[in-house]
């Protein structure tokens, strides 16, 4: 008999482009404020941008961190609870567990739905990607 466990299911922000992203704003930031202010006389343009965009994209970065942080904690709150079933790899296609009410739904409109195998499947059930061959081998009339 296939185990049955509960899941929590909730969006996660990703870290990667919110680090990035902070880090982007950051070099613009620096970009404006190294080229709006005069640079010293000892100091290029260039070398005082250099400077600002270390400190911005480094600032930029642990903001963009902060708020991927806080959306985190805010997606905890909209955590819902599934149950989930394990099926044995050796079962055969046939025997599988009874569809639930979203792939109920998704067949009565007439959608073409994917038990999640290897094979597409296809509206007719035959798994034949629109080869009119409803044996589902593939082949059509040559």
């Amino acid at each position: 008999m296939p185990t049955q466990r509960q899941i929590s299911v909730r969006r996660a922000p990703k870290y990667v482009p919110f680090l990035l992203a902070g880090g982007i704003v950051g070099v613009v930031a620096a970009a404006f404020v190294s080229f709006t202010v005069p640079a010293p006389a000892d100091y290029t343009q260039e070398s005082v941008f250099g400077y600002f965009m270390v400190l911005f994209a480094a600032g930029g970065v642990l903001v963009g961190a902060i708020v991927a942080l806080v959306l985190d904690r805010l997606s905890m709150r909209r955590t819902e609870r599934a149950v989930v079933e394990e099926v044995d790899d050796d079962q055969p296609a046939g025997t599988a567990p009874a569809p639930t009410d979203e792939t109920t739904h998704a067949s009565a409109e007439g959608e073409p739905t994917h038990d999640g195998g290897d094979a597409p499947s296809s509206a007719d059930g035959t798994g034949a990607e629109g080869d009119g061959n409803r044996d589902g081998t593939g082949r059509g009339a040559h």
